[in-house]
């Protein structure tokens, strides 16, 4: 991160130091933190393995109060895992179902990416049984290209067994997509929210219908955060981000929404590329608050606003 960082003072508790390092077995916590340096894949170049690390330093640049909600995520208890070494390379998507194993008594999994790709690994592990779980992809692309890439997370995932019935896209944008694809979401049972509805609509009541789309299979609810919805001042290291996205308050709410419902065990945020950001570190800084806005959603699940 660029710039000075701000002063210690022992009534402003940083957000980073909340995370304990674990680097053995994982105990029973609130959050866990796991860093999946995914970027081999991409369909566009990318230097996506370097965010895990840019993310948790920029959360020392936040606090862990959230006025808005009257909850500080201190209370909880968040265990950081580290990062999987090479989570792209050979054998690496086993590596990535290890780690997200080991915080299999966490309430929260927050996977960093990485690129998109890691989705797939990430959510077969952390939902397990994909017969009865559900999806939620908040992004501007509906992700169902073939092969294995950031590209196909959603299509590999419905393959293996997830529902198509039970994905629900947020945001997926004009211009980003093809006929084709569009057409196999529709084949496939998908739920699209265009992003000129988000943009229009209130999001309380978007959140609401994923949910129940998601949810409808009585089963763990992964959330995909693809940071490329917002829009390109916002986003910069997002090598896909375009003009006309969400704002900033926008993602960072969905991700508060989301995040408050028991029934989301696991979210992921990708696509952005900390080498590339803007000399302010916006996007890096985006990422922090969004693992933050979804620590106090987690929170606010046993003390309602």
């Amino acid at each position: 991160m660029t710039g000075p960082q701000p002063r210690e003072d022992g009534l402003w508790q940083r957000a980073r130091a909340i995370f304990a390092p674990v680097a053995g077995d994982v105990p029973a916590c609130d959050v866990a933190l796991l860093g999946v340096p995914g970027h081999l894949t991409s369909l566009s170049p990318t230097r996506a393995d370097a965010t895990p690390a840019a993310v948790r330093d920029a959360l020392r640049r936040y606090s862990t109060w959230s006025t808005a909600h009257g909850v500080d995520v201190a209370t909880l208890t968040a265990c950081d895992l580290g990062d999987v070494p090479a989570p792209d390379g050979p054998d690496g998507e086993t590596r990535v179902a290890q780690a997200v194993g080991r915080a299999r008594e966490a309430g929260l999994l927050i996977a960093l990416g990485g690129d998109n790709s890691i989705t797939y690994a990430v959510a077969r592990e952390r939902v397990r049984d994909l017969s009865t779980a559900g999806l939620i992809t908040v992004d501007i692309h509906h992700d169902l290209r073939d092969g294995a890439s950031n590209g196909s997370p959603v299509r590999r995932l419905i393959e293996a067994g997830l529902p198509g019935d039970r994905v629900a896209q947020i945001g997926i944008a004009d211009f980003s997509n093809s006929p084709a694809y569009a057409q196999r979401a529709r084949d496939l049972g998908i739920t699209v929210v265009p992003l000129q509805d988000v943009l229009e609509g209130d999001l309380g009541s978007i959140v609401t219908g994923a949910l129940d789309v998601a949810g409808s299979g009585g089963g763990a609810i992964h959330v995909d955060i693809d940071v490329d919805v917002c829009d390109r001042s916002v986003a910069p290291a997002c090598p896909a981000s375009a003009p006309g996205g969400l704002s900033a308050a926008q993602l960072r709410r969905l991700a508060f929404l989301l995040a408050r419902d028991p029934r989301v065990t696991s979210l992921d945020i990708t696509e952005i590329d900390a080498t590339a950001d803007a000399p302010d570190g916006r996007t890096v800084r985006l990422a922090a608050l969004l693992v933050l806005e979804a620590m106090a959603g987690y929170r606010t699940r046993t003390v309602p606003e």
